[in-house]
This record gives C-alpha cells, sequence and structure tokens, in this order.
C-alpha cells in the first residue's frame, strides 16, 4: 500500500534580502517642485580677467552684459504596479499573503534598486567631457580592468581630475562595486587606517579611502563597466513627488485586496557642480 506523508507549510516567509536605499546619502532636495513638474535654476557667466589699461577710457576692459543660463529640471519617472491578493489566496496561506506586508516587500525590491540604478546612471551620463569640464579633461577615467596593484592608483586618478577641476573635497562619497572593493582591499599600497569600522554614518558604506566614504554597490546598479563613481550630495536634487501607496479591501470586480503603487520622482546633476562627478570605467 503507498504511504501518504504528512506536509506542512511555515507561516514563515523566504523574503527576499533588502539593501535599502544606497543612494540617499549623495542626493539633495534643495529644490521644491510643489505645484509644478519642472523647476528653472539660474547660473551665471563668469567675467573676462583683463590687463588694467593706464591710458583711455576703457581702461577696466570693455564692458558688456554679463550673461546667465538657465537649466530646466522636468520630471520624468512616473512610475507604478499593482496586483490582487484574492480573499482565499489570503485566507489559505497561513497568513503569509498579507497585503501591506506584500506591499513593503515590493518597495524594497522593486522601487528602491530601480530610483539608485536610475540616479547612478544619470551620475555617469553627466561626468564632464574634455569639451564641458573647466580643466577640458575627461572626468571618465577608462582604462584596463582594475587589479589589486592598480585600483588605488585608480582611484587617485579620478580624485586628481575633481581636485584640478576645484571641486569640493568635504563631502566627496564614492560609489564602487564589490569587485573594485575587493581590489582595493588586497592593495598593499592603500592602508586601512581610514575604515570607518565603527562609525558608519550611510548605509552600505563599508569604509573610506582617503577620507571618501565607500559605499559598496551591486554591479547591476552601475551601467556597463563602470566601476566607481566620486560624486558629492550638491550635485544631485532628486525629488520623489508622489509616493502613493493604496491597499483597496473588496475593490469591485475584487474579492480580496487590491494593491496599486504610484511613483513620480526623478534625478538630476546641476549644470555647474557636475564638476564634481568622477568616473572610473573599463574598457569595454
Amino acid at each position: 500500500m503507498p504511504i501518504n506523508y504528512a506536509q506542512k507549510y511555515s507561516p514563515k516567509v523566504d523574503e527576499r534580502f533588502i539593501l535599502g536605499s544606497l543612494t540617499e546619502g549623495i542626493i539633495n532636495r534643495n529644490y521644491d517642485w510643489v505645484g509644478v513638474n519642472a523647476v528653472n535654476v539660474y547660473s551665471r557667466d563668469l567675467a573676462t580677467l583683463n590687463d588694467y589699461s593706464l591710458t583711455g577710457t576703457s581702461r577696466y576692459g570693455t564692458p558688456t552684459d554679463l550673461g546667465n543660463a538657465v537649466q530646466t529640471m522636468t520630471l520624468t519617472q512616473d512610475k507604478s504596479f499593482t496586483y490582487i491578493i484574492d480573499r482565499r489566496t489570503q485566507l489559505d496561506t497561513m497568513g503569509t499573503m498579507e497585503a501591506a506586508a506584500t506591499l513593503a516587500e515590493n518597495i524594497d525590491n522593486v522601487l528602491i534598486p530601480a530610483v539608485d540604478a536610475y540616479r547612478i546612471a544619470k551620475l555617469v551620463a553627466a561626468a564632464p567631457t574634455t569639451t564641458t569640464a573647466p580643466s577640458g579633461v575627461n572626468h571618465t577615467v577608462t582604462g584596463a580592468a582594475i587589479t589589486s596593484e592598480t585600483s588605488y592608483a585608480q582611484f587617485l586618478a579620478v580624485q586628481e581630475i575633481l581636485d584640478n577641476d576645484k571641486a569640493p573635497v568635504g563631502g566627496r562619497v564614492c560609489l564602487c562595486t564589490p569587485a573594485f572593493h575587493n581590489a582595493i582591499k588586497l592593495n598593499m599600497a592603500f592602508t586601512k587606517s581610514g575604515d570607518l569600522a565603527t562609525r558608519i554614518s550611510l548605509n552600505g558604506q563599508v569604509g573610506e579611502i582617503d577620507g571618501v566614504p565607500v559605499i559598496k554597490v551591486p554591479t547591476s546598479y552601475f551601467p556597463a563597466n563602470v566601476d566607481f563613481i566620486i560624486t558629492n550630495p550638491v550635485v544631485m536634487p532628486s525629488p520623489m513627488k508622489i509616493y502613493e501607496l493604496k491597499i483597496h479591501e473588496d475593490a469591485p470586480g475584487v474579492s480580496g485586496s487590491l494593491v496599486e503603487a504610484r511613483f513620480y520622482y526623478d534625478a538630476f546633476a546641476l549644470n555647474k557642480k557636475a564638476v564634481a562627478i568622477g568616473v572610473r570605467k573599463t574598457s569595454a
């Protein structure tokens, strides 16, 4: 005779690991989109330094109007998700399909990674080029795959570019791939005396390199071939204008819970502050 073995389902759910947002420490909320979907930011041109003349009537040079520029930051990311948890599903799964818990899991594993990856991509794209950087030096350093021997030198190369373009030293933050983090940890020229083992202040932070906090980010969050970026929170305004979470019980046509979520957000790199972005990429 066949034997029917007993089975049991656990009320404990096998939930995904949660990283939380890894980019909240590299953005700012200094601008207000209340009532509008676009914000204009003015920037001023600089004067030309002349040789003072001891003769004539234009001794300071020929005066012209000081110009300015306008950067328009328009929100473009309007995202959503929705799903149904049927009442029978709720009742017959030992309480593991509770609507609020599933919503929180989707925020942690769908929305937050998408926003993080979007912000990082925008920073990489905004890094100055040879035609836009004040020094005429590309802020994206491209080279061979990083090894433990070259990792620290590559970090210093990006720092040097930022220094030469007068990017603030204070406030710099590095976001790196796990591969770069492993390489720098194995670099004999890199001292670990700056590691913040007991005073971590940013989510995901794993230490410091020359006083720059380092946040380790999954490689999938970066554009292709990017090893690390260095930025400053003053560079990127990133508003979240709509953060809408709804759980409808017994909505028309539904026996159970209808979950709906909407997120209206964006991220921008300010034109005049983009000099604080440095990127290191491996040659494709």
